[in-house]
C-alpha cells in the first residue's frame, strides 16, 4: 500500500532499455502482489495449474524477467523479513479488505458481472509462504539473485541503492523515497498495455523514475521533513491525520519546519511518531549485500514450470531464449558433438 506522493514528486518517463546494464533492487513482495493482482482470467480467477495451485506469480516472474534481461537489466529481488511492530494495524486492515473483496467478488461472479468481479478479485490477492518459496526457487533456476532482508524489503532495496550496490529501488510504493533511495523506479513490472478498471479502455503503462534529490529540491525540504510529511499523510506504520494529503502536509511542514509544529497547529498528536521516524531514517537492513548473476538452468526451469506446474513448453522456451539460454545450450551441444 505505502504512502501516496504522486501529486508532488518529480517523475521522469523511462523505457526498459534505459536501465540496460544497471542493477535494480526490486521489492519482491510488492512485485509478486502485482503479478497476483493483474495476471488473472476475465472473471478474476488467478492462473492455476491442473491441481488448482495458483501460478500467476510464477507466470509474472518468468515472462517479465525475460523482458528485463532482454533489455539488459540486472534484476535483484529483495524479500521482506520480519515486519516492524507498528505494521500490525496495516496487516490487519489489509486482511479485512481482502475478506470483504472476496465476498463481493463471489457475488459479482454469481450475477455475471465480470467487470466488477475482476476488479474485486484484484483486491483479494494473498502471497503465501509456499508462493514465496516457489518464487525463490524459480529465481535461483533463472540465475537471478535474491536477497533476504531482515526487515522491510523496500528498506533493504533502498539501502542497496544508497550504497551503490543497485542503481535504484523498484517498487509501486513511494516508501523507498522515505527510506532514502536516491532513485525509485515505478511500473517496472506492469509496463505495457493495461486495461483501466471498470472501463473498456486500454492504456500504455511505461516505467517512471523518481529522483529523491530532484524531488526534495523541487519541494524545498529535507528527507527528514519528507518523512514528517509521510507521518502526517499516513504510512504503513501510522494512521496519519484525517484530511491531510500530500499538498496540505507539504504546506504544514514548510510553514512549521517540524512535525511537532504542524501537530500543534492541528491540535492533534501521532502515536509512536519517533518510532515511525526511526523505521524510515534508521531502518533494519543489511549494511553489505553481495550479489552474483549466473547463467540460468534451462532444464531446471522447464522441469519446474512445465512438468510441475503445466506451463506451455513452447512459451517457456521462448522466454528462456531471451535469457540467452538457448545459445548456451546450442554451444554445449556443439561441444558435446565435438568431444563425443
Amino acid at each position: 500500500m505505502g504512502i501516496n506522493l504522486s501529486d508532488i514528486v518529480v517523475l521522469e518517463p523511462r523505457k526498459l532499455e534505459d536501465f540496460s546494464g544497471k542493477v535494480l533492487a526490486i521489492d519482491a513482495f510488492n512485485t509478486l502482489y502485482q503479478f497476483l493482482a493483474i495476471i488473472r482470467q476475465p472473471n478474476g480467477t488467478p492462473l492455476m495449474d491442473r491441481q488448482g495451485r495458483v501460478t500467476s506469480h510464477l507466470s509474472g516472474l518468468i515472462y517479465r524477467l525475460s523482458n528485463f534481461v532482454e533489455a539488459g537489466i540486472k534484476p535483484v529481488f529483495v524479500f521482506d523479513g520480519e515486519p516492524p511492530r507498528l505494521k500490525a494495524r496495516t496487516i490487519r486492515s489489509r486482511g479485512e479488505i481482502k475478506r470483504r473483496a472476496e465476498r463481493e467478488w463471489r457475488e459479482a461472479v454469481e450475477i455475471g458481472d465480470l467487470a466488477t468481479a475482476r476488479t474485486k478479485a484484484m483486491q483479494t490477492s494473498r502471497l503465501t509462504g509456499e508462493m514465496i518459496d516457489q518464487s525463490k526457487r524459480l529465481l535461483e533456476l533463472l540465475g537471478v539473485p535474491a536477497v533476504q532482508a531482515p526487515g522491510e524489503g523496500e528498506a533493504q532495496a533502498s539501502a542497496m541503492a544508497r550504497s551503490g550496490t543497485a542503481h535504484a529501488a523498484a517498487s509501486q510504493d513511494f516508501d523507498a523515497l522515505l527510506f532514502g533511495s536516491p532513485r525509485l523506479v515505478k511500473n517496472l513490472a506492469i509496463s505495457g498495455r493495461r486495461k483501466l478498471p471498470r472501463k473498456e479502455v486500454f492504456v500504455e503503462v511505461h516505467p517512471e523514475e523518481i529522483s529523491l534529490e530532484a524531488t526534495l529540491a523541487n519541494l524545498g525540504i529535507s528527507r527528514e521533513q519528507l518523512v514528517d510529511m509521510g507521518l502526517l499523510i499516513g504510512t504503513d506504520f501510522n494512521e496519519g491525520v484525517r484530511g491531510i494529503g500530500p499538498k496540505k502536509a507539504l504546506a504544514l511542514i514548510k510553514k512549521h519546519e517540524t512535525l511537532e509544529g504542524a501537530l500543534s497547529e492541528l491540535g492533534v498528536d501521532i502515536e509512536s511518531k519517533d518510532e515511525v521516524r526511526k523505521i524510515f531514517l534508521f531502518p533494519n537492513v543489511l549494511d553489505q549485500v553481495e550479489i552474483a548473476f549466473r547463467d540460468p538452468d534451462p532444464d531446471g526451469v522447464r522441469t519446474m514450470l512445465c512438468d510441475e506446474f503445466d506451463f506451455s513448453r513452447e512459451r517457456i522456451d521462448a522466454a528462456l531464449a531471451k535469457f540467452g539460454a538457448s545459445r548456451s545450450e546450442q554451444k554445449q551441444r556443439s561441444l558435446d558433438a565435438w568431444f563425443g
